[in-house]
């Protein structure tokens, strides 16, 4: 490690600790002035070791609303390559656009969503994504609350007995059901504006239908 990447990741270190000082204090239950963060991330595939994420996009919700201009998008720089996964992310190798070391990436990331609820599709992958992001650099995982929308949306299904157990709903199932475009899928922060629009609806219908409280939400993952 040559002393840039110390020194990156020395910063990295100092931002962990900022990031972790707003969890001392014992979290509020959650309810309508929760800050949620809705995120999505692109990767090199599957594999938790192997693969890397090429990109991360998230957007936050204030007060039950998207504050679209707070988005977040960032790419970062790859090592590893894999020409099979470019069909559903759609970047390239040496596509020409701004990328940051991983280091970087995570420093950004962690200020950005600070002690937010953690909100995304599938929300394992990504968070355990990011979670060996922060290992491979010498930190523990994520602290944040997160919530599933997956899970969520089942939560709908519930009363209405239209619940299968055994499926895993897709993003695309779930956005057509609600008729929300999805002209812009599979790019992070396309997926990340996506995912918001689903749990703002689902977090309606819940809430209308008295199944869950916004409060009991957590449980759900």
């Amino acid at each position: 490690m040559n002393r840039l990447e110390k020194s990156s990741q020395n910063n990295l270190h100092k931002y962990w600790l900022s990031y972790l000082n707003l969890f001392k204090k014992k979290a509020s239950p959650l309810s309508e002035d929760t800050n949620f963060v809705v995120l999505d991330t692109e990767t090199t595939g599957f594999d938790f070791e192997l693969d890397r994420i090429i990109s991360i996009g998230a957007i936050c919700i204030q007060k039950l609303e998207i504050a679209i201009a707070s988005s977040f998008e960032i790419y970062i720089k790859q090592e590893r390559f894999n020409a099979a996964t470019v069909e559903f992310h759609g970047i390239i190798k040496n596509e020409k656009i701004e990328t940051l070391t991983e280091v970087e990436a995570l420093e950004q990331f962690l200020e950005y969503i600070g002690n937010a609820v953690l909100v995304a599709h599938h929300a394992n992958f990504d968070v355990t994504m990011i979670n060996m992001a922060l290992k491979r650099n010498g930190l523990p995982k994520l602290k944040n609350k997160v919530l599933d929308t997956v899970y969520l949306y089942s939560a709908t299904r519930i009363k209405s007995n239209l619940l299968d157990k055994k499926k895993m709903y897709s993003l695309d199932e779930i956005a057509e059901n609600y008729d929300i475009d999805v002209s812009d899928r599979h790019t992070a922060a396309g997926d990340a504006f996506i995912t918001a629009l689903l749990f703002l609806k689902i977090l309606n219908i819940l809430n209308k239908s008295k199944v869950l409280t916004i409060g009991e939400l957590i449980k759900l993952r």
